[in-house]
Order: structure tokens, then sequence, then C-alpha cells
């Protein structure tokens, strides 16, 4: 897997020097971001419906799980 590079330092799956460590990840619109439930994550990534953009300003990574959350196990990823 590349290396996924992010700075949102209270997720699950952020390390030391800015590094994701989640085992996948799932990058998607904002606007089905919005409107799908945290558990649509990577491993639904197959059947996900293609959903263009204009911009960086228009994607979310739905993969985010807040450090300590009781919600770490919803979305199907592990932790690498």
């Amino acid at each position: 897997m590349p290396h996924i590079h992010c700075s949102v330092s209270n997720c699950h799956y952020w390390g030391s020097g800015n590094m994701c460590h989640a085992s996948e990840i799932m990058v998607t619109s904002d606007r089905i971001g919005a409107t799908m439930p945290n558990s649509y994550d990577a491993p639904q990534a197959s059947t996900a419906q293609p959903t263009p953009v204009n911009s960086a300003m228009e994607t979310c990574c739905k993969t985010f799980v807040p450090k300590n959350s009781a919600d770490v196990k919803n979305d199907g990823v592990q932790r690498r």
C-alpha cells in the first residue's frame, strides 16, 4: 500500500509523522460522505458508484474514526 499522509491527529489511524496506519482507506465525494453511514468505508469500495468531483475541496476520507471511539470496529478497517 502506498504511504498515505494525514494530519488529522485525533483519528484512530493517525501515526507519528502524519502517517495513516489504516489497512485501507475510502475517499469519496462530500455528497456521498454526508449521506452514507460511518460503516460505509473501504470494504464497500468495490461496489461504490463513481463519484466525480471538480476539486479536492469536494472530497472526504470516510475512514476517519476518532481516537478512543467505541466505533473503531464499525468500518471494517484495521489499524496496521
